[in-house]
């Protein structure tokens, strides 16, 4: 035997190692690849799984009253609901002041839509809560205006609170304005205002004040206005007359000291409005533990209300309950979807199976007569479909005219075939009627004639040729047409919404009803995202019976 001398690794021409040289052939041609499928990566993405996570996201997603209420929800942390007493003043003060900010938002009606979900009876509270909160504060506005009319406008209060820098800015944006509308004759546009910014000092002496100010500024800038001429908001000068008592203002320049001096004088003989008094005022339900213990609830940022209340549960102050019986209907219509859909799908299977083995043993010329006859559906309108089928399901329709015509049905006993389940499924199992005959006709197609003679001539009859050669070979067609139809079955809503009435229409009503009408996009999310779990765990248990292997589109 000769002896084995090691030569070193094996080189490619460049003189690099063949299997770098090789790693890296491989990483471009992955690379080439990926370049070429990136158009439809990305148009998946953006088309397909963006929606679905900003689905996912909005079934949890609950910021709304973190954001409208943020002083309130940190003054309600001490809150305990099951003490059945009222919160004290110190949350009243705060939802004061943050239902001032929201009115001149208009956010304060959004939340109350969205707590209305959970307790009936929010939304008007929040709309009439709205039309009376700019009474807090005003006996300090109209006092201090009765002294100097100054104080009605933003420019004195600005002039105290404001930074120089940020009113020589307004008053440069509202020269350069004018100078433009003069000069070319356009409608003047109003400026875009510099930031509002606080003074050192007065972040000491009257903070809360400040803060509150710059929430006016903030707030009239981003609706387009000048703060310097709108009428600040009374909430502002209630929450001064709580500061300004004993405050010292002897750090402040002498401009500042006049007008603080002046308003600490005038309101030292005003009395302060106690902000719980001034909320049952305007609506006694502040009052009830029940609507703050619903704020509480749902102040965190995120929240399972919604799908608990996709089946039939609810979040409240005392932890997950049932709803009452009389509106538990979602765990009803998951049940009703999927058992329409499977009927839907098995009735396809049923009225398909002959045709497409008519179409696949046909001649060529009557096989295309019947294809034109399947196609024919396409068409036409959906809309224009179950609509028709809604003249030939009624009681006095096409259907029921023909029976009683030909005896087999009383005038005055006709069928329901209409705003029930089964005009759904009747109406829904000719929609999609074509998508279980197509693949079954392509799948069939494929089946070689000879294995039908060749069982037979080995002795079998037509049934057992058919149920054992032809059949089985048919299954993935059927898989295929399955799919297909139960996964489009679930998910419909026009035809169930027109011939369905009560009693057949399905979860993806409630979905489109909640997105489209109630604007509870939460909730339809969840019900969506529990429909999309629902399908997928359907798809695990037939790959794991059938095989997804199995299923084919042709032959």
């Amino acid at each position: 035997m000769s002896d084995m001398t090691d030569t070193g690794p094996v080189l490619a021409a460049d003189g690099t190692p063949l299997k770098a040289s090789l790693r890296r052939s491989l990483r471009r041609e992955k690379m080439r690849a990926l370049l070429l499928i990136a158009p439809l990566l990305i148009f998946v993405l953006v088309s397909f799984i963006a929606p679905i996570g900003d689905m996912l996201f909005r079934s949890v997603q609950n910021d709304i009253t973190s954001q409208t209420l943020p002083r309130t929800v940190v003054a309600l942390e001490d809150w305990d609901y099951n003490s059945g007493e009222m919160p004290d003043e110190v949350v009243y003060e705060a939802l004061a002041r943050d239902f001032a900010i929201a009115v001149e938002e208009k956010a304060h009606t959004r939340l109350g839509s969205r707590l209305n979900y959970e307790e009936t009876g929010i939304s008007s509270l929040f709309r009439k809560t709205g039309r009376g909160v700019d009474e807090i504060g005003e006996e300090q506005y109209d006092a201090l205006s009765d002294v100097n009319d100054a104080w009605e406008e933003g420019a004195l209060m600005a002039s105290i609170f404001a930074d120089p820098a940020w009113i020589e800015g307004i008053a440069e944006a509202e020269a350069a304005a004018a100078a433009e509308a003069e000069s070319t004759g356009l409608r003047r546009v109003d400026p875009v205002y510099p930031g509002f910014r606080r003074n050192a000092d007065l972040q000491t002496v009257l903070p809360q004040t400040l803060s509150m100010f710059g929430q006016f500024a903030r707030v009239s800038m981003a609706n387009d206005d000048n703060p310097l001429e709108e009428d600040v908001w009374p909430i502002v000068y209630h929450v001064m007359a709580q500061e300004i008592g004993d405050a010292d203002f002897s750090s402040l320049p002498a401009d500042q000291q006049a007008a603080l001096t002046q308003a600490q004088t005038v309101l030292a003989n005003v009395p302060v409005a106690n902000a719980r008094d001034a909320f049952l005022d305007i609506e006694e339900d502040w009052a009830d533990v029940e609507v703050w213990g619903t704020i509480q609830t749902f102040s965190s940022p995120y929240t399972a209300g919604y799908f608990l209340a996709s089946v039939d549960l609810e979040l409240s102050p005392n932890g997950v309950e049932q709803v009452n019986e009389d509106v538990r209907i979602y765990i009803t219509l998951f049940g009703r979807t999927l058992w329409m859909s499977l009927l839907i799908t098995f009735s396809c299977i049923a009225l398909g199976y002959p045709v497409a083995w008519l179409m696949a043993n046909l001649p060529a010329r009557s096989a295309n007569l019947l294809m034109i006859l399947v196609l024919l559906p396409f068409w036409t309108s959906l809309l224009v479909r179950t609509s028709a089928w809604k003249v030939l399901l009624q009681q006095q329709g096409v259907i029921n005219d023909t029976l009683v015509w030909i005896g087999l049905v009383a005038d005055d006993n006709r069928l329901a075939l209409i705003n029930n389940a089964t005009g759904t499924v009747i109406a829904m199992t000719h929609i999609l009627l074509p998508f279980m005959i197509l693949p079954l006709y392509s799948v069939m197609k494929g089946i070689p004639p000879s294995y039908l003679r060749a069982a037979k001539s080995l002795g079998a009859t037509n049934w057992t040729a058919f149920w054992r050669v032809y059949f089985p070979q048919s299954v993935p067609g059927i898989g295929a047409g399955s799919i297909l139809v139960f996964i489009l079955a679930i998910g419909y809503y026009i035809t169930p919404e027109i011939v369905g009435g009560t009693k057949g229409v399905f979860i993806s009503n409630r979905i489109a009803f909640h997105i489209s009408s109630s604007l509870n996009w939460g909730l339809a999310a969840a019900l969506g995202t529990i429909l999309l779990a629902v399908v997928l765990l359907l798809y695990w248990c037939y790959d794991r019976i059938v095989g997804i292997d199995n299923v084919k589109l042709g032959g």
